[in-house]
């Protein structure tokens, strides 16, 4: 573990370097961000990352970053749990909760449990309030490089009230290293998708893949704009074992397989993801999570989590080039 900078507020943010086989990642405590992935004999990172910790408090502050305790847009700022309406923060267009706020888990300082060559724990503790919701939560992230090359995270989540829980891993990737994602090739196993409202949200309408330019069931080329993207894709109405659900593969040959054990996932163009000096579209946002804004649409698969529960969610990264 090593110095990595210092936050705007005087705290101390450290970086931890794992490696396994032909694969090494660094992760910052600052937001359990995921800021470096390294192949051996790949000049580049397959991830979008900075070495400035003041890009991620700024215009980076989704980048590799752990969303939570809520990812994704709350469609009118506020939910209800158990009769009670919790109004949340409108931090995007005056009416829209986005990425739980300024206080979640992405601007948080991560403790550290544990860390060995091949393993790190960081845990944070989310009073009961934070982000505008109930509960005194205790969340654990272990992240694991395995070889060949793997990255395995495990996401657990306590809490002494009923409250919401959907974690997300943000990070952006770009398997070229190229000015944009253009020309990558992707594939989801998914036969439906959340259709989106100008604001990004989803409708409540749980769409077929088929017929419409949201079906990545057999692996295409995709483009900047053909289509928009920043949806949904249905995985199942609950969480199941671990599975392969989406590959990406760059013109280089170089590959990523992502399994989740989540019922969705989330895919976003970065159309407006910008790092400092380089090209909107640089990096394709894959985000394995609950639906978004499911406590405004009761069909949709619950992120309610009791005191007796407890929130799980396994997300795995296999490259290879």
């Amino acid at each position: 573990m090593t110095p990595f900078g210092t936050t705007i507020d005087g705290k101390d943010v450290h970086k931890i370097t794992l490696s396994a086989g032909d694969l090494t990642i660094s992760l910052l405590t600052y937001g359990a961000i995921l800021q470096n992935v390294r192949l051996t004999g790949i000049d580049r990172s397959l991830t979008l990352g900075s070495d400035r910790l003041a890009d991620y408090e700024g215009p980076m502050c989704y980048h590799g970053s752990l969303i939570g305790p809520v990812v994704n847009r709350i469609s009118n700022a506020r939910m209800r749990i158990d009769g009670m309406v919790y109004e949340l923060e409108r931090n995007e267009k005056g009416h829209i909760h986005l990425h739980s706020g300024p206080y979640g888990t992405q601007r948080q300082i991560w403790d550290v449990l544990a860390a060995t060559s091949t393993s790190a724990t960081l845990a944070l503790d989310l009073r009961d309030g934070v982000c505008g919701l109930p509960g005194n939560r205790q969340i654990t992230a272990i992240f694991t490089v395995s070889p060949p090359a793997t990255l395995t995270m495990q996401i657990t989540g306590t809490t002494d009230e009923k409250t919401a829980m959907n974690f997300a891993n943000h990070s952006y990737w770009n398997l070229d290293g190229s000015d944009t994602w253009h020309g990558h090739s992707l594939q989801i196993d998914a036969d439906q998708y959340l259709p989106s409202t100008a604001d990004a949200y989803p409708t409540g309408e749980i769409a077929d893949v088929a017929g419409t330019d949201m079906n990545f069931r057999h692996a295409r080329r995709i483009s900047p704009g053909e289509p928009n993207i920043d949806n949904n894709f249905c995985l199942s109405d609950t969480d199941q074992p671990l599975r392969d659900i989406l590959h990406l593969q760059g013109q280089s040959g170089v590959s990523v397989t992502v399994g989740t054990t989540a019922p969705g996932i989330q895919i976003y163009d970065g159309r407006q993801a910008k790092r400092p000096g380089r090209a909107l579209y640089e990096g394709l946002a894959i985000e394995a999570q609950g639906w978004p804004d499911a406590p405004n649409n009761p069909h949709f698969p619950s992120i309610m989590i009791e005191p007796e529960e407890t929130y799980q969610q396994t997300t795995r990264w296999i490259f290879a080039k």
